[in-house]
């Protein structure tokens, strides 16, 4: 475990050294980008800190509707809500289906802001149709199935090779879709296209905006008429919004996000280019995250100055999750250091 006292970017302090960080979920690295927090700080001098009240209010601020239309721009969906979290994006959705009376099922790899209490994920694809098919056999009313679309083992982006063995016209997908909305695989758009091209009976995707947009918020996104049910819902009219500062925020480094998924998009290039062991590694296309099992790739970094993510996930009695996360906060000569490094660690 290691503490620091201030945002780990792209180097972090450890006692009395610095070392160079290759973890966490600031894709674009803005979290401490002097262009991005000017645009941040002059949100917050016009609209303040926080906004605590009902979204159904009788006053309103237009920049929650604004930033919804920007959004479902973005990612080529109909609609969009916001709210204050990706976690409460997740379950907002949940609660809502589960309250319909939809049966909820739980893809393999599914994150716990999909999950209610004591719902667990089927550990294979073939499992989950299965009980999808003694399902449908019984019941009519259309079953849910909730999915992460980077799920960092493969299985889902970029093919969806196991939802597509589903009877996805008879299905409801919900897909978490945090890990791709904003980044540069399909220029920022996220996997709401690809999985609609699937022709799922209905899809829902929601997602964190503060990974790849690097704000505090989240999102869902779906055809118009049910994103107007979600937001008739106690659940969202009594939760805070996502501050209106973010949001504006959002809409106003639009062209800071762009050059930064550019520049992300090179540090990958690098990173494959150079690395000669790449079976070492679970990756999917134009994505930051590498993960590996091998836990000399941890130490070895850690032993020349370098911090990865590695630690158990979601809990203590989980196995280790290691993974290299790329940003575009890094330098050339970061990665190039990094590629150094590991190569050199399988040529010993």
């Amino acid at each position: 475990m290691t503490y620091v006292t201030s945002f780990p970017g792209r180097k972090i302090t450890v006692g009395a050294s610095k070392k160079l960080y290759f973890g966490g979920t600031a894709y674009l690295g803005l979290q401490q980008h002097k262009q991005f927090l000017k645009v941040y700080i002059d949100n917050i001098k016009k609209y303040g800190t926080n906004y605590g009240a009902s979204r159904k209010s009788n006053i309103k601020i237009f920049i929650y509707d604004e930033a919804e239309k920007h959004l479902a721009k973005i990612v080529n969906s109909e609609a969009c809500i916001t709210v204050s979290s990706g976690y409460l994006a997740g379950q907002l959705v949940c609660d809502y289906f589960k309250s319909e009376g939809h049966s909820l099922f739980y893809a393999p790899n599914s994150h716990i802001a999909l999950h209610q209490q004591k719902t667990k994920n089927y550990t294979t694809y073939k499992e989950l149709a299965n009980a999808i098919d003694n399902y449908l056999k019984v019941s009519n009313i259309p079953p849910v199935i909730f999915l992460d679309s980077i799920d960092f083992s493969g299985l889902n982006y970029p093919s969806f090779i196991g939802l597509q063995k589903l009877p996805l016209d008879k299905i409801i997908v919900v897909a978490d879709d945090s890990h791709a909305l904003g980044l540069p695989l399909n220029n920022g758009a996220g996997c709401y296209s690809q999985l609609k091209k699937l022709k799922p009976k209905e899809l829902l995707v929601c997602s964190s905006l503060g990974k790849g947009f690097a704000i505090q918020a989240g999102a869902i996104f779906g055809d118009s008429k049910r994103i107007e049910e979600l937001k008739n819902t106690a659940f969202f009219g009594g939760a805070s919004p996502a501050t209106p500062a973010n949001l504006a925020t959002l809409i106003n480094a639009d062209a800071i996000y762009t050059k930064r998924q550019k520049k992300l998009q090179q540090h990958i290039l690098l990173f494959l280019e150079g690395i000669q062991i790449k079976d070492k590694f679970s990756y999917m296309p134009n994505h930051a995250a590498f993960t590996y099992s091998d836990q000399k790739i941890t130490t070895y970094l850690e032993k020349h100055n370098i911090i990865v993510t590695s630690f158990n996930y979601p809990d203590k009695d989980s196995p280790t999750m290691s993974r290299i996360v790329l940003s575009a906060h890094h330098k050339k000569k970061d990665i190039n250091k990094l590629v150094k490094l590991i190569n050199t660690l399988f040529n010993l």
